[in-house]
């Protein structure tokens, strides 16, 4: 065979090694377009891992060209990505995975449209002629980068099992994770705005109307549909308000920042829905929040809803309901402002108010009281009706270390407060006040209870007060006998130095404590802006209140419950000191015929004796009273001197009942 004849057989053997290449590239090129849209083809198989329903590979046959079964693995994660993203969006598609990932899924359907509208015209191509396998890479590769973007999103929300505000967050964490393309990280921006959609919807019904409605559990905001508003004047602790409606941990991040904001205005809404009123937000084309992005438009909405349901819930509270009046009643009969009723109650209640604290009638402590209301200066006040009154079954320092929330100071020295053998109404019996919703957010149970503990410890100091009046009275009462150096004169004295005590402690609670906190709260509620801001003037007035008035100091109670103590006991003793006293001069006159001369003859040996044996034990007892009432007074100075450098206001307290200032 000659040299052209054997040049004729090569390039017939070469054109037909071409031939056979390019219908390979051919056939190749047509499987991996059906591969493109999770088809497989004759070259190209799928295949699945075994007990992972969502991981797939895609194989080409072993016999194709090494260089173009290279060309088709470089497409492949393109094919395995829109698999996983179409499977994703039928599974998704179900309300049951929530709103937000039917929202997700939705877009991603949208996209997939798009791209399935790419593979056909990548088709048109080939059908044409026009489309090698390089052109093929060469139309894919931009799509890539977003498919495998996607991908990663789809598999972590798979996996855990993400939804509402769990995929949000992981879409905009995507998101910035890209900013180094600019074309990825704008369709995840676009996702992320398209799947919050359905989040802000709800969203939107929050803050405009109080409600949700969140059939899937995807809001940030839980609701306990088992606490009530009637529990508020119940609940000490107050749950209602506090926990009624509270924040998620799943928070998405760009809302992160106003969660709070966002709470309390679907929560001040809420309370208008409860008593009645149906408020809504007035919403126009701008108040919108179907989106959110970089112009933070979202934000001013939340802040424009926010403001109008605080001043509407304010005014409602304040005009409607007159929260300032309320709270000027309850200052009148629970911190004894206006006292005339609490004397005639006092006076007719006295006998029932000695009994023992479980044999007291509250019923008949309850007439007395009405009866007392009506017959003074407190039956002008509409809220009178509003009053009631309850008894206790423990002393107010045993009810004191019993609040929980309640910042007592060295309360190991509070244990050692002995409680009363057999106390009496007097140191349990307390007013309560009937307050409705929505009074009760502010006048909680455990504002009310507050009220109690001063009004308890006020009304103590007042029959301390009132029994020291009465043997003042006595004393007053034989003044005409020259008492001067005997007994009676050292008793008076004492009964003075009591009173004293006793007038400079109320002048204290209700001039130096109680009346200057009630104006600066007062002031203060006119310029609050939000009910929350109410709740917390109205708190630190009663904290202050309950501090200034020694009921969180324990050491300093004890003290002072121990000079009320000695006072009473004094108090009670007057009477069989002042008569014992008295017979005294009876004895002088049998003896002698003459009134008060402070001598006896010796014809009556037995008188004599029995008359100074009476006089000595007067003296002694006035004398241990007067010691033990001087030595607690005295016993005070050190703790106020000591404590009066971080409490200022004891030294206000110092002045007043260890006498500094009173004699000026």
């Amino acid at each position: 065979m000659g040299l052209v004849e054997n040049y004729e057989l090569y390039e017939i053997l070469g054109l037909h090694i071409f031939g056979r290449k390019m219908q390979h590239e051919l056939i190749l090129i047509d499987d991996l377009l059906f591969a493109l849209v999770g088809i497989e083809g004759r070259y190209i198989s799928i295949k699945r891992v075994h007990g992972k329903a969502d991981v797939v590979s895609f194989q080409v046959d072993s016999s194709m060209d090494l260089a173009l079964q290279e060309f088709a693995k470089r497409i492949f994660p393109l094919c395995e990505s829109y698999l996983l993203i179409d499977e994703f969006v039928e599974s998704r598609s179900q309300f049951k995975h929530g709103l937000v990932n039917h929202a997700f899924a939705a877009a991603l359907r949208a996209f997939l449209l798009d791209y399935q509208a790419m593979v056909a015209q990548l088709e048109h191509q080939f059908r044409l002629r026009r489309l090698s396998i390089q052109g093929l890479w060469f139309y894919c590769q931009p799509m890539t980068g977003s498919m495998q973007a996607l991908s990663t999103v789809i598999r972590k929300v798979s996996a855990n099992n993400y939804a509402g505000s769990a995929v949000l967050n992981l879409l905009q964490s995507q998101a910035k994770a890209m900013a180094g393309d600019s074309a990825v990280r704008s369709l995840l921006e676009k996702m992320t705005h398209s799947a919050s959609n359905a989040y802000l919807s709800i969203l939107e019904r929050w803050i405009y109307e109080g409600v949700i409605d969140d059939p899937y559990d995807e809001f940030f905001i839980a609701e306990n549909k088992s606490l009530q508003k009637e529990s508020l004047t119940q609940d000490y602790d107050a749950k209602y308000w506090r926990q009624r409606y509270s924040l998620k941990k799943d928070i998405p991040s760009f809302l992160a920042n106003i969660a709070g904001t966002i709470l309390t205005t679907g929560k001040y809404l809420n309370v208008m829905r409860e008593c009645g009123y149906n408020v809504q937000v007035p919403v126009s084309e701008n108040s919108k929040l179907m989106t959110f992005g970089s112009n933070h438009q979202y934000l001013e909405c939340v802040k424009a809803a926010y403001e109008f349901a605080s001043g509407e819930l304010l005014s409602l509270i304040k005009e409607k309901y007159d929260l300032i009046g309320k709270l000027r009643s309850i200052k009148h009969y629970l911190l004894l402002d206006q006292g005339d009723f609490l004397v005639h109650f006092m006076d007719i209640a006295r006998e029932e108010l000695l009994k023992k604290h479980d044999e007291i009638s509250v019923e008949k402590l309850q007439s007395l009281l009405d009866l007392a209301l009506r017959t003074t200066a407190a039956a002008a006040d509409p809220c009178h009706e509003d009053l009631t009154c309850c008894v206790e079954r423990s002393s107010v320092l045993k009810g004191l270390s019993r609040l929980k929330d309640l910042d007592i100071k060295n309360v190991s020295h509070g244990n050692d407060l002995e409680e009363p053998i057999s106390i009496t109404g007097l140191e349990t019996f307390s007013l309560s006040y009937k307050i409705q919703w929505p009074l009760s957010i502010v006048i909680s149970r455990k504002a009310l209870t507050k009220y109690q503990l001063i009004f308890r410890f006020l009304f103590h100091c007042k029959h301390v007060e009132r029994q020291l009046c009465g043997a003042w009275q006595m004393h007053q009462g034989v003044r005409a006998l020259n008492s001067h150096g005997t007994a009676i004169s050292r008793s008076s004295l004492l009964c003075r130095s009591m009173l004293r005590f006793i007038n400079s402690l109320l002048h204290y609670l209700t001039f130096e404590v109680l009346e200057p906190n009630w104006h600066v709260m007062h002031g203060r509620l006119q310029t609050a802006k939000s009910i929350d801001e109410v709740i917390q003037h109205h708190d630190f007035f009663l904290d202050k209140c309950l501090k200034e008035c020694l009921l969180l100091l324990p050491e300093l109670i004890k003290k002072v419950e121990k000079l009320k103590s000695l006072c009473l006991q004094y108090a009670a003793a007057t009477q069989w000191l002042i008569s014992l006293s008295i017979d005294i001069p009876k004895l002088d006159e049998q003896s002698d015929g003459s009134v008060g001369s402070g001598k006896l003859k010796s014809k009556n040996p037995s008188q004599v004796q029995k008359v100074m044996t009476r006089n000595s034990a007067v003296t002694d007892s006035i004398l241990k009273f007067e010691r033990e009432f001087n030595a607690e007074l005295q016993s005070l100075r050190p703790i106020l001197s000591s404590s009066s450098q971080a409490e200022p206001y004891l030294t206000h307290l110092a002045q007043w009942i260890l006498g500094a200032g009173n004699d000026q």
